[in-house]
């Protein structure tokens, strides 16, 4: 009898579950758990030419709000900054006020040849104690006279270095209202593009979200993703040097002159070598240009750029970046100028020899060629 009911509640379960099974909606049932923002695969990229730009467009826009925020921030603390340094300057011009009027009393009277009549007294006395104690008064008058030129002196420094700061600061500041207003115009201009796009599409409310997922794709696993791989090709960089001295025929010299010869595999082995995330990434050496790309997953980053040489602060070859594409979609200037400014792709001579200095710069047919000289 028992098994007869377990019997009869495990068809009723079974029952229970095809219906459910039928009356699911196929949407609910064929859900991806990898896609959207919760996971890692990015929004697919359209082949259609127009709405790449307009995601193009969508990527600068949401970059140069991060500008315009950095923007902001940054002229907020120069406001502060210049506003305290003018202070400074007031309550240090009226510091030395008093002093200046004595240091002028001073000088003075040496041009008018007021100390003379001292220096006479003493030369005349006629006793070696009524010398002595003459010379004592004299030193104790020029001495006074030196502290208080020397005093004035330094708070003039402090001071002229103080309003100098100020005037730097004050042009930064303008300089920066200048980049703020040309950003709100660019992005003005951008978001008056993109709506005008989303408008004359097929279908703008499919438009408008997909920018929007791509857009927060972006912020949220984009960027990260993007300075990974800047952070790693950073740190890999500074053991180039080290790498470069221990490989044979990388380096030769010809009199007082050295030649590095860097050839892409040396480098892409090289870069493996330092982590395991440069596996199915390459660097490339062309006519002057030096490319870099690779995937991960559903992500794609190349990196096109080229080397000059820098004097200043130290000598060394620097790597700027001309182009990025991410997911085949081209990165904004800002992002350019952001990723060039936080992470030294530099390679510096004098970490191989202290004395050697990189003069000349080139790459071709899979080599980067530079010069290297003496420098003592």
């Amino acid at each position: 009898m028992r098994s007869r009911n377990n019997q009869s509640r495990y068809t009723c379960i079974l029952l229970i579950l095809l219906c459910f099974t039928i009356l699911t909606p196929p949407d609910f049932l064929s859900a991806d758990p990898g896609t959207g923002l919760s996971g890692t695969s990015p929004p697919v990229m359209p082949d259609n030419e127009v709405t790449r730009k307009l995601l193009e467009q969508t990527l600068s826009s949401a970059e140069i709000e991060q500008e315009i925020s950095r923007i902001t921030a940054e002229q907020q603390a120069l406001e502060e900054k210049v506003s305290t340094l003018e202070k400074r300057a007031v309550s240090q011009q009226s510091a030395i006020q008093n002093q200046r009027e004595q240091a002028g009393a001073i000088i003075r009277s040496y041009y008018m040849g007021e100390r003379d009549g001292l220096l006479t007294a003493v030369l005349s006395a006629r006793s070696i104690g009524r010398l002595l104690a003459l010379y004592d008064y004299y030193e104790i008058i020029i001495g006074r006279d030196r502290d208080i030129l020397s005093q004035y002196e330094a708070d003039y420094k402090k001071l002229k270095t103080t309003l100098t700061a100020a005037q730097r600061s004050s042009e930064e500041l303008e300089a920066l209202k200048t980049a703020l207003v040309e950003q709100k115009n660019r992005i003005e201009a951008l978001h008056e593009d993109i709506n005008k796009g989303i408008q004359s599409s097929s279908d703008p409310a499919s438009m408008s979200a997909l920018l929007d997922e791509f857009t927060k794709y972006w912020e949220n696993i984009g960027v990260h993703e993007v300075k990974t791989y800047f952070k790693a090709l950073s740190s890999a960089m500074k053991q180039l040097p080290a790498f470069v001295q221990s490989r044979d025929g990388l380096l030769t010299r010809k009199g007082m002159t050295y030649n590095l010869a860097l050839k892409e595999e040396d480098l892409n082995e090289f870069l493996v070598a330092q982590n395991e995330l440069f596996k199915d990434f390459a660097f490339h050496f062309n006519d002057n240009e030096v490319t870099a790309s690779g995937k991960s997953g559903g992500l794609s980053l190349t990196l096109t750029g080229h080397y000059t040489i820098q004097e200043e602060p130290v000598n060394g070859l620097m790597f700027h970046v001309d182009h990025v594409l991410f997911n085949g979609l081209e990165l904004p200037d800002t992002t350019r100028k952001t990723l060039e400014e936080e992470f030294d792709l530099g390679f510096y001579p004098a970490k191989i020899v202290s004395f050697l200095r990189a003069t000349e710069v080139s790459s071709r047919d899979g080599v980067l060629h530079v010069k290297l000289s003496l420098s003592f």
